[in-house]
């Protein structure tokens, strides 16, 4: 009867489940998935949560641990689809571990760490495109201006070059006395000094170097601009008012109605002139 009661007491005591076979344990998908429904949760409701697409949530749950891109990425979505369920993780990563192989080794990292050095790489020829195009567009530029202030300086030259005054001196070689009505103001110093008092006249020669020069008239009108060449001369007329900026009075000898005025200015000195009918002094 003794050793009855006991048998009895050995059957009916608590059951060695420590010593129960890991097979008798549920995978780890499974266990995932009746956490989920026992906590009423559907696979849609556990994926908008967690971000982890449903065809990956469904494979998991099936133990397809293959669409997960590797042992870390299905580490992970074990950690977070058993936190959103209410399971403890750790005890499903070790149960994963023993599973699958172990931890999965750290060497997959170093192709991604490998990645995120990698991707600036490409910029590099885009950065060297990018400083080439700017040396280009700078050659290109200064190019461009040396070419086009050349341009410019030389339509300055040809503006003011003493080929404009031929038109004046070569009437005065074939003029006579029969035809009063073909001298002209920038013909010369003695023309200028007949001219009409009604008029205001100036005459400007690049006697000792070349000058910048700008000439307007009583309305403001832009009558000549550019460089005045050594030697060149500009005659200028108007019924009111000429205006006049020299870039380098020091070189100018300059003539108002028929009169020379004198002291302009030293050498690089600008100066603005205005000179209207009637003597120079006094305009």
């Amino acid at each position: 009867m003794a050793a009855r009661s006991k048998g009895a007491h050995v059957s009916l005591g608590n059951p060695p489940a420590d010593d129960t076979p890991a097979d008798d344990r549920p995978s780890v998908g499974r266990a995932l998935q009746q956490a989920r429904i026992n906590a009423g949760l559907t696979v849609e409701e556990v994926s908008s949560s967690t971000r982890v697409r449903v065809p990956i949530v469904h494979a998991i749950e099936q133990d397809d641990f293959s669409r997960c891109g590797g042992h870390v990425y299905a580490r992970g979505h074990i950690r977070v689809l058993a936190r959103t369920v209410g399971l403890d993780p750790a005890p499903l990563l070790v149960q994963y571990a023993a599973e699958h192989g172990g931890r999965p080794s750290p060497t997959p990292a170093a192709p991604l760490f490998d990645a995120e050095r990698i991707r600036p790489e490409p910029r590099r020829p885009n950065w060297t495109a990018a400083m080439v195009a700017a040396i280009v567009a700078v050659v290109g530029f200064v190019g461009f201006t040396l070419f086009n202030g050349g341009a410019k300086d030389s339509g300055g030259s040809v503006a003011a070059d003493p080929a404009t005054v031929k038109p004046s001196t070569a009437p005065s070689k074939k003029a006579t006395p029969g035809k009063p009505a073909d001298p002209k103001p920038e013909q010369s110093e003695s023309a200028i000094a007949g001219v009409p008092a009604n008029k205001v006249t100036v005459k400007l020669t690049a006697d000792h170097g070349q000058t910048w020069m700008s000439a307007k008239d009583h309305n403001g009108k832009l009558l000549e601009e550019g460089v005045l060449r050594q030697g060149a001369s500009k005659t200028f007329t108007d019924s009111k008012r000429i205006d006049l900026v020299l870039g380098n009075a020091g070189a100018v000898q300059l003539f108002v109605n028929g009169k020379e005025v004198k002291n302009l200015g030293d050498d690089g000195q600008v100066q603005r002139l205005s000179y209207t009918k009637g003597d120079p002094v006094e305009g």
